[in-house]
């Protein structure tokens, strides 16, 4: 059955795509991506998959909507191809935080997103933390949205960390930050904030005890890291003894490099969702691959078994 499987990279997420190949034992499968020079995208591939199981990987980052392109064109074209069925794996989905009319003649561009993404040929979308649930409804295909939970639990829980408290940095990041005091064996505490502009937050009040406590604080991105860093200085502040910050997407757009640097983190973990070129920049920062969650989730879809399953387990 294996045989059927193709698994192929777009240009955003090669290295990730390579490992989540070496977990399956399957070849990378071969395409040619190039851009004319004016600017436009030509995708070619250059083995047969008529009847085959094909997933194509592409982060839908920065440049987002150059990437976005590429993805709707490769889709198209495993269509015209034949493929039997088309998968869309998407660890980072740019334009999940449009998701709403939160004010009047504004648009939906999640929705959109979804719509093309569908139109242009994908039979199911595979993605990680989006940045809310609900985005799943937004599509006309099934979506398997997985949790990078795990693979950052497994690394906190081999700091062993004693004295522990998890800092949710807003009210909005209270559920994550539970689940992981419940992992992780933590205290949870709570960090009011109040944004002042789009890049600016001011934290004013913690509920919970930091004092002489480790503490972690998670979160599915970083972006301008405004908001984490504003809870930090106020945690250290409050008398905490180290801190840790982990998320999903590593983003880091605008001054989130010179903010991280600038806060009292001990420690900035990130996943590979997104192909991490600027975290060599950020002090005492680690990489996590999700190439094995993505690469079982793969491996799941293409038998047709539970990708749910995965994430029912004692941490």
């Amino acid at each position: 059955m294996i045989n059927t499987l193709k698994v192929f990279s777009g240009t955003s997420s090669p290295e990730l795509t390579k490992s989540i190949c070496d977990y399956l034992g399957v070849k990378l499968g071969l395409v040619k991506v190039e851009t004319f020079p004016d600017g436009e995208k030509f995708i070619k591939l250059e083995e047969d998959v008529r009847g085959k199981d094909c997933f194509v990987v592409q982060s839908t980052c920065c440049p987002v909507d150059e990437n976005l392109m590429e993805l709707l064109i490769f889709l198209d074209c495993l269509r015209r191809a034949s493929a039997r069925r088309i998968t869309a794996v998407i660890p980072y989905f740019g334009y999940a935080r449009q998701d709403r009319k939160d004010e009047g003649r504004v648009p939906i561009t999640a929705k959109l997103v979804a719509n093309m993404i569908a139109i242009a040929g994908a039979d199911r979308v595979l993605s990680i933390d989006l940045h809310a649930a609900q985005l799943q409804g937004f599509f006309d295909i099934p979506v398997d949205h997985l949790m990078a939970e795990p693979v950052l639990v497994e690394y906190f829980k081999s700091k062993k960390l004693d004295n522990l408290t998890i800092v949710s940095p807003d009210v909005g990041n209270m559920k994550t930050a539970a689940r992981y005091a419940a992992a992780l064996g933590g205290d949870l505490a709570i960090v009011h904030k109040k944004r002042l502009s789009g890049s600016e937050v001011e934290c004013g009040e913690i509920i919970g005890d930091v004092q002489g406590r480790n503490v972690l604080m998670c979160d599915d991105m970083i972006s301008t890291a405004g908001t984490m860093c504003s809870a930090a200085k106020l945690v250290k502040e409050r008398g905490a003894s180290s801190i840790i910050v982990g998320a999903t997407h590593g983003v880091f757009s605008g001054s989130a490099i010179e903010n991280l640097n600038a806060a009292p983190f001990d420690e900035v973990i990130v996943t590979d969702t997104i192909p991490q070129t600027k975290s060599g920049e950020i002090e005492n920062s680690k990489v996590l691959t999700i190439a094995k969650l993505l690469g079982e989730a793969i491996k799941r879809t293409h038998r047709n078994k539970s990708i749910s399953s995965m994430f029912v387990q004692e941490y």
